[in-house]
Protein backbone atom coordinates (compact mmCIF):
# COMPACT_ATOMS: atom_id res chain seq x y z
CA UNK A 1 0.00 0.00 0.00
CA UNK A 2 1.19 3.55 -0.91
CA UNK A 3 2.17 5.32 2.28
CA UNK A 4 -0.10 8.52 1.31
CA UNK A 5 -3.03 5.94 0.86
CA UNK A 6 -1.93 3.88 4.63
CA UNK A 7 -1.95 7.69 6.58
CA UNK A 8 -5.58 8.15 4.62
CA UNK A 9 -7.13 5.15 5.79
CA UNK A 10 -6.29 5.55 9.34
CA UNK A 11 -8.71 7.82 9.62
CA UNK A 12 -11.41 5.50 9.26
CA UNK A 13 -11.91 2.57 11.95
CA UNK A 14 -13.07 0.15 9.09
CA UNK A 15 -14.54 -3.65 10.90
CA UNK A 16 -17.11 -4.62 8.28
CA UNK A 17 -17.21 -4.43 4.29
CA UNK A 18 -19.12 -1.26 4.25
CA UNK A 19 -16.53 0.98 6.27
CA UNK A 20 -13.77 -0.27 4.42
CA UNK A 21 -15.79 0.45 0.81
CA UNK A 22 -16.54 3.87 2.35
CA UNK A 23 -13.14 4.41 3.41
CA UNK A 24 -11.93 3.10 -0.57
CA UNK A 25 -14.78 6.07 -2.29
CA UNK A 26 -13.31 8.83 -0.55
CA UNK A 27 -10.01 7.75 -0.83
CA UNK A 28 -10.00 7.91 -4.16
CA UNK A 29 -12.35 10.68 -4.66
CA UNK A 30 -9.67 12.64 -2.58
CA UNK A 31 -6.91 11.58 -4.84
CA UNK A 32 -9.62 12.55 -8.15
CA UNK A 33 -9.81 16.22 -7.09
CA UNK A 34 -5.38 15.93 -6.55
CA UNK A 35 -5.47 15.14 -10.06
CA UNK A 36 -7.65 17.86 -11.19
CA UNK A 37 -5.67 20.26 -9.67
CA UNK A 38 -2.79 19.00 -11.13
CA UNK A 39 -4.79 19.48 -14.11
CA UNK A 40 -5.38 22.90 -13.52
CA UNK A 41 -9.39 22.15 -13.47
CA UNK A 42 -9.49 24.67 -10.44
CA UNK A 43 -9.13 27.77 -12.55
CA UNK A 44 -12.48 27.14 -14.79
CA UNK A 45 -14.45 25.67 -12.10
CA UNK A 46 -15.46 25.09 -8.61
CA UNK A 47 -16.14 22.19 -5.99
CA UNK A 48 -19.41 22.12 -4.83
CA UNK A 49 -22.23 19.84 -3.63
CA UNK A 50 -22.44 17.09 -0.29
CA UNK A 51 -18.69 15.84 -1.25
CA UNK A 52 -17.36 19.50 -1.10
CA UNK A 53 -19.42 19.84 2.29
CA UNK A 54 -18.23 16.24 3.83
CA UNK A 55 -14.41 16.54 2.67
CA UNK A 56 -13.85 20.28 3.27
CA UNK A 57 -16.14 21.09 5.97
CA UNK A 58 -16.95 17.90 8.17
CA UNK A 59 -20.37 17.49 6.64
CA UNK A 60 -21.15 13.86 8.61
CA UNK A 61 -22.71 11.87 6.14
CA UNK A 62 -21.22 9.67 3.35
CA UNK A 63 -21.49 10.89 0.22
CA UNK A 64 -21.24 9.73 -3.66
CA UNK A 65 -20.46 11.75 -6.45
CA UNK A 66 -18.13 14.52 -7.13
CA UNK A 67 -20.16 18.04 -8.08
CA UNK A 68 -18.50 20.73 -9.88
CA UNK A 69 -19.50 23.71 -11.53
CA UNK A 70 -17.88 26.42 -14.22
CA UNK A 71 -16.97 29.58 -13.29
CA UNK A 72 -18.67 31.08 -16.48
CA UNK A 73 -21.17 29.21 -19.27
CA UNK A 74 -18.87 27.01 -21.62
CA UNK A 75 -20.70 25.50 -24.14
CA UNK A 76 -16.89 23.81 -25.48
CA UNK A 77 -16.32 22.48 -22.02
CA UNK A 78 -15.55 18.35 -22.40
CA UNK A 79 -15.13 16.89 -18.72
CA UNK A 80 -13.91 14.03 -20.70
CA UNK A 81 -10.54 15.84 -21.35
CA UNK A 82 -9.67 15.60 -17.96
CA UNK A 83 -9.90 11.74 -17.81
CA UNK A 84 -5.69 10.55 -18.37
CA UNK A 85 -5.18 12.45 -15.45
CA UNK A 86 -7.45 11.32 -13.17
CA UNK A 87 -6.14 7.75 -14.19
CA UNK A 88 -2.97 8.52 -14.10
CA UNK A 89 -3.14 10.12 -10.52
CA UNK A 90 -4.82 7.35 -9.43
CA UNK A 91 -2.45 5.29 -10.53
CA UNK A 92 0.54 6.72 -8.81
CA UNK A 93 -1.36 5.75 -5.88
CA UNK A 94 -1.87 2.29 -6.90
CA UNK A 95 -5.68 2.28 -7.85
CA UNK A 96 -6.44 1.16 -11.28
CA UNK A 97 -9.52 3.51 -12.70
CA UNK A 98 -11.10 4.24 -16.16
CA UNK A 99 -13.00 7.05 -16.58
CA UNK A 100 -16.02 7.05 -19.07
CA UNK A 101 -18.22 9.52 -20.32
CA UNK A 102 -21.70 9.15 -19.96
CA UNK A 103 -23.74 10.17 -22.94
CA UNK A 104 -27.06 11.56 -22.14
CA UNK A 105 -30.42 10.96 -24.12
CA UNK A 106 -31.76 14.59 -23.04
CA UNK A 107 -29.50 17.44 -23.56
CA UNK A 108 -28.15 19.16 -20.55
CA UNK A 109 -25.49 21.85 -19.49
CA UNK A 110 -24.96 19.02 -16.76
CA UNK A 111 -21.81 16.93 -18.11
CA UNK A 112 -20.91 13.23 -16.36
CA UNK A 113 -18.56 11.21 -16.47
CA UNK A 114 -18.12 8.14 -14.04
CA UNK A 115 -14.56 6.75 -12.63
CA UNK A 116 -14.89 3.06 -12.33
CA UNK A 117 -13.03 0.14 -10.60
CA UNK A 118 -12.99 -3.45 -9.57
CA UNK A 119 -13.94 -3.14 -5.95
CA UNK A 120 -12.06 -6.58 -5.01
CA UNK A 121 -8.94 -5.36 -6.62
CA UNK A 122 -8.88 -1.82 -5.05
CA UNK A 123 -9.66 -3.33 -1.95
CA UNK A 124 -6.72 -5.66 -2.13
CA UNK A 125 -4.74 -2.07 -2.62
CA UNK A 126 -6.06 -0.98 0.69
CA UNK A 127 -5.45 -4.35 2.49
CA UNK A 128 -8.79 -5.17 3.57
CA UNK A 129 -8.52 -8.36 5.07
CA UNK A 130 -9.21 -12.09 3.72
CA UNK A 131 -12.39 -12.00 5.49
CA UNK A 132 -13.74 -8.63 4.09
CA UNK A 133 -12.74 -9.83 0.55
CA UNK A 134 -14.83 -12.75 0.76
CA UNK A 135 -17.81 -10.90 1.25
CA UNK A 136 -17.30 -9.21 -2.58
CA UNK A 137 -19.22 -10.33 -5.09
CA UNK A 138 -17.92 -11.20 -7.81
CA UNK A 139 -17.53 -8.95 -10.90
CA UNK A 140 -18.97 -6.10 -8.43
CA UNK A 141 -17.75 -2.56 -9.14
CA UNK A 142 -17.09 0.84 -7.60
CA UNK A 143 -18.42 4.15 -9.36
CA UNK A 144 -18.28 7.45 -8.77
CA UNK A 145 -20.08 9.75 -10.88
CA UNK A 146 -18.14 13.04 -11.59
CA UNK A 147 -20.77 15.99 -12.46
CA UNK A 148 -20.34 19.44 -14.21
CA UNK A 149 -22.93 22.41 -14.26
CA UNK A 150 -21.32 23.98 -17.78
CA UNK A 151 -24.02 26.50 -17.77
CA UNK A 152 -24.15 28.22 -14.43
CA UNK A 153 -26.13 30.26 -12.54
CA UNK A 154 -25.12 33.69 -11.58
CA UNK A 155 -24.41 35.14 -8.32
CA UNK A 156 -21.91 32.99 -6.73
CA UNK A 157 -18.66 33.44 -5.19
CA UNK A 158 -15.65 31.53 -4.50
CA UNK A 159 -12.62 30.81 -2.23
CA UNK A 160 -9.26 28.55 -2.15
CA UNK A 161 -9.39 25.71 0.62
CA UNK A 162 -6.57 23.60 1.36
CA UNK A 163 -6.22 19.53 1.60
CA UNK A 164 -3.21 18.06 3.20
CA UNK A 165 -3.92 14.33 1.91
CA UNK A 166 -2.69 12.79 0.01
CA UNK A 167 0.08 15.75 -0.11
CA UNK A 168 -1.25 19.22 0.36
CA UNK A 169 -2.80 21.01 -2.67
CA UNK A 170 -5.80 23.28 -3.43
CA UNK A 171 -8.99 23.07 -4.30
CA UNK A 172 -11.45 26.22 -5.69
CA UNK A 173 -15.11 26.33 -4.14
CA UNK A 174 -18.14 27.81 -3.27
CA UNK A 175 -18.59 30.02 -0.95
CA UNK A 176 -20.25 28.51 2.32
CA UNK A 177 -23.40 31.45 1.54
CA UNK A 178 -23.49 30.15 -1.56
CA UNK A 179 -22.91 26.47 -0.68
CA UNK A 180 -25.91 26.49 1.32
CA UNK A 181 -28.20 28.37 -1.20
CA UNK A 182 -27.55 25.39 -3.51
CA UNK A 183 -28.46 23.00 -0.82
CA UNK A 184 -31.87 24.88 -0.32
CA UNK A 185 -32.66 25.05 -4.00
CA UNK A 186 -32.12 20.93 -4.06
CA UNK A 187 -34.43 20.83 -1.18
CA UNK A 188 -37.09 23.30 -2.70
CA UNK A 189 -36.72 22.47 -6.34
CA UNK A 190 -35.39 18.79 -6.72
CA UNK A 191 -37.30 17.02 -9.36
CA UNK A 192 -35.96 13.63 -8.23
CA UNK A 193 -39.53 11.05 -9.56
CA UNK A 194 -41.63 10.62 -6.82
CA UNK A 195 -39.43 10.28 -4.45
CA UNK A 196 -37.84 12.74 -1.70
CA UNK A 197 -33.98 12.99 -1.11
CA UNK A 198 -33.73 13.22 2.42
CA UNK A 199 -30.18 13.63 1.78
CA UNK A 200 -30.90 17.11 1.37
CA UNK A 201 -33.28 17.53 4.10
CA UNK A 202 -29.82 15.84 5.88
CA UNK A 203 -28.05 18.75 4.83
CA UNK A 204 -29.99 21.01 5.37
CA UNK A 205 -30.28 20.52 9.10
CA UNK A 206 -26.54 20.43 9.03
CA UNK A 207 -26.53 23.43 7.77
CA UNK A 208 -28.38 25.33 10.00
CA UNK A 209 -26.67 23.81 12.97
CA UNK A 210 -22.98 24.97 11.74
CA UNK A 211 -23.36 27.86 8.84
CA UNK A 212 -26.44 29.32 8.97
CA UNK A 213 -25.79 32.17 6.49
CA UNK A 214 -27.57 31.87 2.72
CA UNK A 215 -26.95 33.76 0.14
CA UNK A 216 -30.73 34.18 -1.27
CA UNK A 217 -29.68 36.29 -4.60
CA UNK A 218 -28.55 33.08 -5.68
CA UNK A 219 -30.61 31.22 -4.34
CA UNK A 220 -33.16 32.91 -6.73
CA UNK A 221 -31.04 32.83 -9.81
CA UNK A 222 -30.89 29.04 -9.69
CA UNK A 223 -34.30 29.62 -9.05
CA UNK A 224 -34.81 31.08 -12.09
CA UNK A 225 -32.49 28.68 -13.92
CA UNK A 226 -34.35 26.01 -13.42
CA UNK A 227 -38.24 27.34 -13.80
CA UNK A 228 -39.35 27.77 -10.00
CA UNK A 229 -38.85 31.62 -10.12
CA UNK A 230 -40.38 33.92 -12.46
CA UNK A 231 -41.05 37.56 -13.57
CA UNK A 232 -39.43 40.61 -12.57
CA UNK A 233 -39.94 40.53 -8.90
CA UNK A 234 -36.75 39.36 -6.64
CA UNK A 235 -36.93 37.03 -4.18
CA UNK A 236 -38.11 38.59 -0.93
CA UNK A 237 -37.43 36.96 2.52
CA UNK A 238 -40.89 37.26 3.39
CA UNK A 239 -41.66 34.89 0.24
CA UNK A 240 -38.56 32.47 0.86
CA UNK A 241 -40.16 31.73 4.53
CA UNK A 242 -43.58 31.28 2.66
CA UNK A 243 -41.80 28.55 0.01
CA UNK A 244 -40.05 26.49 2.78
CA UNK A 245 -42.74 26.57 5.25
CA UNK A 246 -45.29 24.83 2.25
CA UNK A 247 -42.17 22.62 1.27
CA UNK A 248 -42.41 21.29 4.63
CA UNK A 249 -46.10 20.58 5.12
CA UNK A 250 -45.71 18.47 1.98
CA UNK A 251 -42.89 16.80 2.81
CA UNK A 252 -42.76 13.21 3.07
CA UNK A 253 -41.01 12.99 6.92
CA UNK A 254 -40.72 8.73 6.70
CA UNK A 255 -39.61 8.65 2.79
CA UNK A 256 -36.67 11.34 3.95
CA UNK A 257 -35.11 9.89 6.54
CA UNK A 258 -35.42 6.07 5.15
CA UNK A 259 -33.77 7.85 2.02
CA UNK A 260 -30.92 9.02 4.04
CA UNK A 261 -30.49 6.56 6.33
CA UNK A 262 -27.42 4.32 4.89
CA UNK A 263 -25.27 7.48 4.41
CA UNK A 264 -25.48 8.51 8.04
CA UNK A 265 -23.16 7.06 10.84
CA UNK A 266 -25.74 7.26 13.64
CA UNK A 267 -29.44 6.94 12.15
CA UNK A 268 -31.10 8.11 15.98
CA UNK A 269 -30.07 11.34 15.08
CA UNK A 270 -33.11 11.29 12.45
CA UNK A 271 -35.38 10.37 15.21
CA UNK A 272 -36.55 13.78 16.04
CA UNK A 273 -37.59 14.63 12.51
CA UNK A 274 -40.90 15.97 12.04
CA UNK A 275 -42.65 18.62 10.15
CA UNK A 276 -42.63 20.40 13.65
CA UNK A 277 -38.96 20.37 13.97
CA UNK A 278 -38.12 21.41 10.27
CA UNK A 279 -40.83 24.51 10.79
CA UNK A 280 -38.59 25.79 13.96
CA UNK A 281 -34.99 25.40 12.69
CA UNK A 282 -35.47 27.20 8.85
CA UNK A 283 -36.43 30.21 11.25
CA UNK A 284 -32.86 30.13 12.38
CA UNK A 285 -31.51 30.23 9.00
CA UNK A 286 -29.67 34.18 8.49
CA UNK A 287 -30.56 35.69 4.81
CA UNK A 288 -27.57 37.39 3.48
Amino acid sequence: MHEAVAQMLEKYHCERLEDYARALREILQEIALLGLWRSKFFEQAAFYGGTAHRILYGLDRFSEDLDFTLLEPCNDFDLNTYGSALEKELLAFGFEVSMEKKNKAVQSPIQSAFLKADTYSQMLVIRSGEDILRKIPKGQTIKIKLECDTDPPAGFSTETRYLLAPIPFSIRIMTLPDLFAGKMHAALCRRWKTRVKGRDWYDLVWYIAHHPHLHLYHLEQRMRQTGDWHGANRLKKETFFKIIHETIDALDIDQARSEVEPFVQNPETLSIWSREFFHDIVSRIHLV
